[in-house]
């Protein structure tokens, strides 16, 4: 290359476009580890579904991740016990959802109970008892409640918060940061109850994205050589 040909080149097109390749490049491998992270995500939460209800003490004797087992749990007067109320919807309806607070395994938990849909007026006696409830239950983190959602109001809730539920139910000390969601009824006789845990929803567009910034990648290395050439002939 003579000394009029590099004054002529083109370098800071070719510098910038060599930072942007470098990122577009960057970002679709880190999707691409995202994917393989996602997959193997999905693959543990399946797998922990999978296995049979064991009790919550052997579960955390395990160690381990937990989340999305099932367990048993003995809650003292669950049945009766005070709740919250937590705004949803469920397969298209809206309702409530009550949540409890649980001593199990030395550890307070929040335990959510089930579903009541909006058109159901009654509601569950609250009394203090030392009867045990017997339920089986899964292990889940839920996301925290999102900068719009509305702030509670008493012992109605809009977001799953567990530490102001635990407040708001008089717990003294610590609360679990994971959630018991009962897939037994801690209150068999009232049919209105509906327990549940929300179903596993793992987005998985990695693959997708990762195409994307490749393609992208591919795009501007192509218009690059193109531009280059043109400016070669010109």
């Amino acid at each position: 290359m003579t000394s009029s040909e590099r004054a002529r080149f083109p370098w800071v097109l070719t510098i910038v476009s060599a930072l942007a390749l470098a990122v577009l490049t960057g970002l679709g491998v880190w999707q691409v580890r995202r994917l393989a992270w996602k997959e193997g995500l999905i693959a543990a939460a399946e797998a922990a579904a999978a296995k049979p209800a064991v009790p919550l003490t052997q579960v955390l004797a395990e160690g381990g991740d937990q989340e999305f087992r099932k367990v048993v749990v003995e809650c003292p007067g669950l049945e009766t016990a005070p709740y919250v109320e937590l705004r949803t919807i469920q397969d298209g309806e809206p309702g409530l959802r009550l949540v409890s607070a649980c001593r199990a395994a030395e550890r307070t938990w929040l335990v959510d109970r089930g579903f009541v849909p909006e058109t159901i007026s009654a509601r569950l006696p609250q009394a203090p008892s030392e009867t045990v409830t017997r339920i089986i239950a899964e292990i889940r983190t839920a996301p925290p409640p999102g900068p719009m959602t509305p702030p509670a109001e008493g012992r109605m809730f809009y977001g799953r918060d567990n530490d102001a539920m635990a407040r708001a139910l008089g717990v003294q000390g610590s609360v679990e940061a994971r959630t018991l969601y009962a897939l037994t009824s801690s209150n068999p006789r009232w049919l209105a109850l509906k327990p549940s845990a929300p179903p596993v929803a793992f987005a998985n567009n990695h693959l997708g994205y990762a195409l994307t910034w490749f393609g992208l990648a591919g795009a501007l290395a192509a218009v690059y050589v193109a531009l280059l050439r043109r400016r070669r002939k010109s």
